[in-house]
Parts: C-alpha cells; sequence; structure tokens
C-alpha cells in the first residue's frame, strides 16, 4: 500500500472514529441541562431540597421559584423570569398548584417538556377552583380552614396525615408550622393557553394522595396524553420520594 492510500485510509478511520465518539457523547448527555422547579400551594421551596441535590450531582443546572402563591398571576410572572435567566432550553416542573402555573408558563419559547408532580393539570379556562368543584366519590377532603384575609391554610394538626403522611415526622412537622398562606385569587386563577397542548408533558401519578385524588391525576394526565409514572407515594411525594421524581425529569429531558 502506497504511502498516500495509507495516509487516506488512517484520516478515514479518525473520522470514523470521531464520529462514533461524538454520537456516544450526544447519546449519553441529554439535550436539556435546565430544570426549573415550581412549588405548590401552602408550602416553599425549600422542600424541593432532596430533587435539586440529585439532579445538581447529575449536572443539571437547577433553579428553585419561590413563587408567592399570591395570584396565578404573579406566580406565572415570577416563573416566566426565572426561565428567561436561562442559558438554554427548559424542563419545567410543578408540584400540586404548581401544575397550573408551569401549565400557563410553559407555553414559553425556551420551555422543552412540562413535567407534573401530583399536580393540577388545567385545561383552557380551567383552574383550581372548577378543578375541585366536584370530587370523586369518596375522595378524601383536605382539611382546609376557612379563608382570613383572603388566604388559606391547612389544619396543622391534620397536615402530616392529608398532606405528607410518608414525609418523617419532623419533616413534615415543620412543613406544617412553616406553611405559606395560600392566595384565594390564587386558586381561583384560570389557564388561557395550557402548555401541555404544545408541549410534550410527563406526568408522576402519587398513588397514596389525600389532596388530589390519585384518580384525579390520572384523568388530567390521561387528558393531557402525559407519559405517566405512578409510584406510591403521598401528595408531598417531592419530599419523600425525591429519586422517583428526579428519574421522571430525567425521563423528560432525555426526551427532547
Amino acid at each position: 500500500m502506497t504511502k498516500s492510500l495509507i495516509a487516506a485510509a488512517t484520516l478515514s478511520a479518525t473520522v470514523a472514529l470521531a464520529a462514533v465518539v461524538a454520537g456516544t457523547s450526544a447519546e449519553a448527555a441529554p439535550a436539556v441541562k435546565n430544570v426549573v422547579l415550581v412549588h405548590g400551594g401552602f408550602v416553599d421551596g425549600s422542600g424541593w431540597q432532596g430533587v435539586y441535590t440529585i439532579l445538581r450531582k447529575k449536572g443539571y443546572s437547577v433553579t428553585i421559584v419561590q413563587n408567592p402563591t399570591t395570584s396565578l398571576a404573579d406566580d406565572v410572572a415570577f416563573t416566566k423570569r426565572a426561565i428567561a435567566q436561562q442559558d438554554g432550553p427548559v424542563i419545567l416542573v410543578g408540584h400540586s398548584y404548581g401544575g397550573v402555573v408551569v401549565s400557563e408558563a410553559g407555553t414559553d419559547p425556551k420551555v422543552k417538556a412540562v413535567v407534573y408532580i401530583a399536580a393540577f393539570a388545567p385545561d383552557q379556562g380551567e383552574s383550581v377552583s372548577s378543578l375541585i368543584a366536584n370530587p370523586p366519590p369518596g375522595a378524601a377532603v383536605p382539611p382546609i380552614l376557612p379563608p382570613v384575609d383572603g388566604f388559606l391554610a391547612l389544619d396543622k394538626a391534620k397536615f402530616a396525615a392529608s398532606f405528607a403522611a410518608d414525609v418523617d415526622a419532623d419533616t413534615a412537622a415543620l412543613m406544617a408550622d412553616s406553611q405559606v398562606p395560600w392566595g384565594v385569587a390564587a386558586l381561583a386563577g384560570a389557564v388561557t393557553h395550557p402548555a401541555w397542548k404544545v408541549k410534550p408533558s410527563f406526568y408522576l401519578v402519587a398513588s397514596d394522595d389525600h389532596m388530589i385524588p390519585p384518580p384525579a391525576q390520572r384523568q388530567m394526565a390521561k387528558r393531557a396524553g402525559s407519559t405517566v409514572v405512578e409510584t406510591k407515594g403521598s401528595h408531598a411525594v417531592y419530599v419523600s420520594k425525591p429519586a422517583a421524581v428526579a428519574e421522571i425529569i430525567e425521563k423528560a429531558a432525555a426526551a427532547q
């Protein structure tokens, strides 16, 4: 074989090897590395700590929105600011009422998929108020106290059993005692253009939820055409089962 043929063969092999390596790297790394987490009513963003830690260790850039839960418009504005700060495409994740927020904010061009964690996934014109108006027969009744100055809270004595039954007692007590008042106006906020109609969606059903009935979760997920994962967990599944929550977020990121 002449020197020119050897050189050509070597170059060809090098190019082929580079292509294989590049392909392997592309398959190993998900296209979306930015994750924005949105909490629900009665709580703040600190409950995402376990999920945050897992995702950060795997190389994701994670932002936790501290939305005020005063009105849907306010919470969407807070979330959109967080999305705008990201340096690339985003996986947008909402727990509970946070599902309403991500449904409204998730149409942002940077958002590549929305992930619902035991969350409300409203259609156009729907709100938390409309979705909870007719609960399924036999569904647990959340221990929501009468509103005070336009804000709601859960009965502290019943918080653990209803919201965080599988969370350790000390953490559940802290969550009950550090409740963020949830604005009645936020419950009434209706979605205009739900993100799940134009973006891929993923849904984690918490099968032991006593706040949003699991049958309602399954129904909303089916309607949205979501990729569904079900796990045994309370409404606070994002606190008690952070690995399961992180896994579905990673699945959403890898699918883009």
